[in-house]
């Protein structure tokens, strides 16, 4: 039964090509601290028209509350970093972001609630949670530059094939952009398992042109 320690490996389809992979890995430092790790990286065609190369860690409490971060991005010609530390007990978060070409700096902070979310932090708070098709909660979530409560709503129950294997989901939708989170227009889905796992075998961005869809599927799943 989730949580615990587990690698997820995510095939990323753009345009119906294989445009990279990643990699999320779960992990605990502590006995009452989680730590997640992100390795984006893109591939083939992809990777000779835009390279990207993303790690992301997350340190959050027992349930999944932020505590800090940091992102590391080689996105074609931009090399820069973001580093955030949640002070829950000031209920503030200090935020500092590096352009690594241009050799600039920008640094904030903002109030945050009690409990507050980045975005892979919420996603597993989200697995921990049990909400029924046409059901929906809210969470208190963060990208460094702003806290929003964002809806997350609970869509439907869909049986997905990926790979040839067959999974019963739920289908959610978080409503992370169009100015929410993020200024792009787009919808974010997410297809979560619906047993003990919780696993999200397929987490699909819908965005307009030039970009489009994106869509990773799980490859393989292992308990650490």
């Amino acid at each position: 039964m989730f949580p615990h320690p587990e690698k997820l490996g995510y095939r990323i389809e753009w345009r119906l090509i294989v445009a990279g992979n990643a990699t999320v890995q779960l992990t605990r430092p502590l006995p009452q601290r989680w730590q997640i790790d992100l390795h984006l990286e893109s591939a083939g065609l992809v990777s000779r028209l835009y390279r990207v190369l993303d790690t992301y860690k997350v340190v959050t409490n027992e349930a999944f509350c932020g505590m800090s971060s940091a992102f590391e991005a080689q996105e074609g010609k931009r090399r820069f970093s973001t580093a955030a530390e949640f002070d829950n007990a000031r209920h503030k978060l200090s935020y500092n972001e590096k352009d690594l070409v241009k050799n600039t700096a920008v640094q904030h902070e903002i109030d945050i609630a009690p409990c507050t979310y980045e975005i892979l932090g919420a996603l597993n708070a989200l697995r921990e949670m049990r909400i029924t098709p046409g059901k929906a909660v809210t969470l208190p979530m963060t990208n460094g530059k702003k806290m929003v409560n964002a809806k997350v709503e609970a869509q439907a129950k869909e049986n997905i094939s990926i790979d040839g294997k067959s999974y019963s989901t739920v289908r959610y939708e978080a409503f992370v952009f169009n100015n929410v989170i993020y200024r792009r227009k787009g919808r974010l889905f997410i297809w979560m398992t619906d047993d003990a796992e919780r696993l999200p075998v397929q987490i699909r961005i819908q965005t307009g042109f030039p970009i489009g869809s994106i869509t990773l599927e799980l490859e393989r799943d292992e308990k650490l």
